[in-house]
């Protein structure tokens, strides 16, 4: 690998344990880690349209992990 790759490693390793801790700020779910949103809740995001910003790129890459079983990568991190 360069340092470019490894730099690119670095930032998603980074983002996903941001995404670790970050929480819902409103609805149902408030205060609840993202990463344990139920995935019909975070589906239906998917399909009436992600928050923007921060919030809305998260909830984009839950949906993503969610959808395609990904959840354990996170195991190492609780």
């Amino acid at each position: 690998m360069n340092k470019k790759e490894d730099e690119k490693l670095l930032q998603n390793r980074e983002y996903l344990l941001k995404l670790d801790k970050a929480r819902m700020p409103f609805g149902k779910y408030a205060n609840r880690l993202l990463i344990d949103l139920p995935e019909p809740y975070v589906a239906w995001f998917a399909k009436k349209g992600f928050p923007k910003g921060e919030l809305g790129k998260m909830l984009q890459l839950v949906y993503e992990i969610k959808v395609n079983g990904l959840e354990y990568l996170f195991d190492p991190l609780r």
